[in-house]
């Protein structure tokens, strides 16, 4: 490949990870997986909103360094792809390592996150975290569980109060009752 067309394709990296705000991947190998298998997980990623780029290890190396993205080269060897996209760099871990599980050839190299690298094993451990949705949840419940502790400490005393007038309304029958 010549110089020029090495550029050509190094300034569309560049403009993928600009333009796409590529901020945080996954580095995944590819190799041993047939072109069924690869479509097939294609397909279903990009409906998740998920985007697999195979890329040349030395062009994404220089676009990283161009894209001030710091450098994680000593991952990129051999076959590699990123993938990103997603809600969260949680959801995308979460998705590989399913479908590591349906083609275990499919090898998890590392992910890069907020300028830093991480290596296979904290990559994959991103995929046990929760989600930004489940941490919305979890959010959410925290936040409603001191007003619904106060609400219940406000009933509280109403209930007992009312408890109390109908156990003497009831008496108060049961004698009209027993008197007629």
């Amino acid at each position: 490949m010549s110089k020029y067309v090495k550029g050509l394709l190094q300034a569309q990296l560049e403009r993928k990870l600009t333009d796409d705000k590529v901020s945080d991947f996954l580095i995944v190998s590819l190799s041993g997986i047939d072109g069924v298998d690869n479509n097939l997980m294609r397909g279903q990623l990009k409906e998740k909103g998920v985007t697999l780029m195979m890329v040349k290890n030395s062009l994404i190396k220089k676009a990283m360094v161009n894209c001030e993205m710091g450098l994680s080269s000593e991952m990129f060897t051999g076959q590699c792809s990123i993938v990103y996209g997603g809600d969260s760099i949680v959801d995308v871990a979460k998705e590989m390592v399913d479908w590591g599980r349906k083609l275990p050839t499919l090898e998890i190299k590392g992910a890069f996150l907020e300028d830093a690298t991480m290596d296979a094993k904290a990559a994959v451990g991103l995929s046990e975290m929760l989600t930004r949705s489940e941490l919305q949840a979890h959010i959410v419940a925290l936040a409603m569980s001191p007003a619904s502790k106060l609400v219940a400490a406000i009933g509280a005393p109403a209930g007992a109060i009312a408890g109390c007038l109908k156990t003497i309304i009831d008496k108060e029958d049961d004698e009209e009752k027993q008197a007629a």
